[in-house]
């Protein structure tokens, strides 16, 4: 079997970096609106993948689903059977700060998770899960030079959308936790387990003390200007 159980490309397919929207139609969006000599090299289950170029430079666009063990199947089979280097999550988010806008961009220094998806990887203790300081480090000052509204912070990837604890908001609130999402602890994980590296960029889609919320088609357009900042500054000492 060349490919895997859930992708199947051949050997070679995949550039070492990988952008991972949720949605797999917005990764065939932002494939074909940033990527040069684009080519569809996953179509198993729907959750479409490209492999295009940015500036001379190999990029892969592959959608992961929705939530950790979708994006912990993907993310397991790239690094371990495609040799994938590099994964950046690029999704959205909801943000818990009552200052925050629709469209402001969080970098995740590290996730937080009432998943126990990661105490079992890591034999019931607790995984300190965060991402990588260089790639977080890089992006972080492109951003802030390309004046994008960024916050730095840790996150919180949970299990469910719709959250039965009447609490959950005000306790994770309490905490310093920045926004909520429902993949990033498990892919910071799966990197430290396979000795790669991760990071997370995330759109704010809805203000949760304010109850704004973005339409569906701003969702689908929430990462026109991110995507272009986001790979100058992690392919700029790449090789071609």
């Amino acid at each position: 079997m060349t490919g895997t159980h859930h992708i199947e490309a051949e050997p070679g397919d995949f550039a070492e970096l990988v952008l991972m929207p949720g949605d797999p139609l917005r990764a065939k969006a932002l494939a074909t609106g940033h990527l040069d000599e684009v080519r569809q090299i996953n179509s198993v289950r729907n959750m479409l993948g490209f492999t295009g170029k940015w500036r001379g430079r190999p990029v892969s666009i592959m959608g992961s689903g929705m939530g950790m063990p979708s994006i912990g199947i993907y993310a397991h089979e790239l690094f371990d059977h495609y040799g994938v280097q590099r994964i950046v999550r690029v999704g959205t988010c909801g943000g818990l700060l009552g200052d925050m806008q629709l469209g402001d961009i969080v970098l995740a220094t590290a996730a937080s998770t009432d998943s126990n998806m990661n105490r079992q990887m890591f034999s019931g203790w607790d995984l300190a899960a965060a991402a990588d300081h260089d790639m977080l480090s890089k992006v972080h000052t492109a951003a802030r030079q390309a004046r994008m509204n960024v916050r730095t912070g840790e996150v919180f990837s949970t299990d469910y959308f719709y959250h039965p604890d009447p609490e959950f908001i005000e306790r994770v609130t309490s905490m310093g936790i920045l926004a909520l999402d429902m993949e990033s602890a498990i892919l910071f994980a799966l990197a430290r387990r396979h000795a790669r590296r991760a990071m997370t960029v995330l759109t704010v889609t809805d203000v949760i003390p304010r109850g704004e919320h973005a339409s569906a088609a701003q969702r689908q357009a929430a990462f026109g200007d991110v995507i272009s900042m986001l790979l100058d500054a992690l392919l700029e000492d790449a090789d071609v």
